[in-house]
């Protein structure tokens, strides 16, 4: 299960199957988005990254920070 930073509600459900993509940086440093451009993952090195490319949203928390989807992959 991975976590992902939302800024907005409603954009998804719980339950829905979902793409996800990975941005690299120069440096090594790894990001993935839920797409379209939902929300976002923390930073990955190279050997943590995520590689699989579909995931099922799992939970959808709301904190005082924002959302955050918790996505069940299969790796």
């Amino acid at each position: 299960v991975e976590r992902f930073k939302m800024e907005r509600e409603g954009l998804v459900t719980e339950g829905q199957e979902v793409e996800i993509s990975e941005r690299s940086a120069v440096t090594g440093q790894y990001t993935c988005l839920v797409e379209p451009s939902i929300a976002m993952s923390g930073i990955y090195r190279a050997r943590q990254r995520i590689r699989s490319r579909k995931g099922k949203i799992k939970k959808i928390e709301q904190t005082d920070r924002g959302f955050y989807l918790l996505v069940e992959i299969d790796e």
